[in-house]
């Protein structure tokens, strides 16, 4: 079936197959109440909520264009729920809901659970004592049959192959080590036709080197610590194109260059809490 024109779709886009869908949550509780990583600190109660009402929206509307936009049900004294990059992480019909490592966000899981049941997937089981904060740790690789997963700072170190025995495919751990890179999706971008953008001083020796070997050189868009602190790779990708809080006008023709089409979107409230684009979203039709 031909795809409606999107304005992330440029001339030498790779097309999905099938319409995607996308998870998000109305930011109507959002708010930093607490510090639960470094872009959180000094940022108690200074979120404008007007902005970060009108910033969230022309994201969803920009997704709208490429996918069909699901909304989960905000709840109230749960301000991070706005992320739901961390709702879980799904593909195919299993989805394997977040084991959050902060107490501040464990009122969540039930929440999220529920939202995957109601939409019929079936919910894998996962060991209680691991934490494992869903699609903002585990990636699906665009290019390679592997899952990329972040530990070292929110999942824990045995999520990688507790996933691994969930899914039907390889699971390569990544570990990070800079504290302000707390998520995968934080400074990891995998992009269709086995792209990837990353900020490699985020990970150990060991863990570029496990990128390296599957990525090839000449799909590595590896970008500087100014774009990285823009969360340019806390990107939403669809269509080839690619909705981003920020990123620098070098950066931004590396990725045309690449087939790609940035479309920058500022989400200032929302990076006072340690989240951008891909955060706010969490795709559900992942094969």
């Amino acid at each position: 079936m031909t795809q409606p024109h999107s304005m992330f779709e440029p001339a030498r886009a790779p097309r999905e197959e099938r319409r995607q869908r996308v998870l998000m949550c109305a930011p109507d509780d959002f708010d930093v109440r607490y510090v639960i990583n470094p872009w959180m600190e000094h940022q108690i109660g200074r979120t404008a909520r007007t902005l970060a009402r009108e910033q969230w929206q022309t994201l969803r509307a920009l997704v709208a264009k490429s996918a069909e936009v699901e909304l989960v049900t905000p709840a109230a004294g749960l301000p991070d729920m706005v992320f739901t990059a961390n709702a879980g992480f799904v593909l195919g019909s299993t989805a394997v809901v977040s084991r959050f490592r902060a107490e501040e966000r464990r009122p969540e899981e039930p929440l999220f659970r529920a939202f995957f049941e109601a939409r019929g997937f079936r919910v894998a089981a996962w060991p209680e004592h691991v934490p494992f904060e869903g699609a903002g740790d585990a990636l699906i690789d665009r290019g390679a049959d592997v899952v990329w997963c972040g530990h070292g700072m929110r999942s824990a170190e045995e999520a990688p192959a507790a996933l691994e025995r969930i899914v039907s495919r390889r699971v390569i751990g990544l570990r990070l080590i800079d504290p302000r890179f707390y998520h995968l999706d934080t400074c990891f971008c995998p992009l269709a036709g086995g792209w990837l953008m990353f900020y490699p001083p985020a990970f150990d020796a060991a863990s570029r080197a496990a990128i390296e070997a599957i990525v090839p050189r000449e799909k590595r868009i590896e970008i500087d610590e100014a774009d990285a602190m823009r969360f340019a790779c806390n990107a939403v990708d669809l269509d080839g194109g690619l909705a981003l809080n920020d990123a620098s006008p070098q950066l931004q023709r590396r990725l045309r260059a690449a087939g790609f089409a940035p479309v920058v979107t500022p989400l200032s409230e929302f990076m006072k809490a340690g989240g951008a684009a891909k955060c706010l979203t969490l795709k559900l039709s992942e094969d």
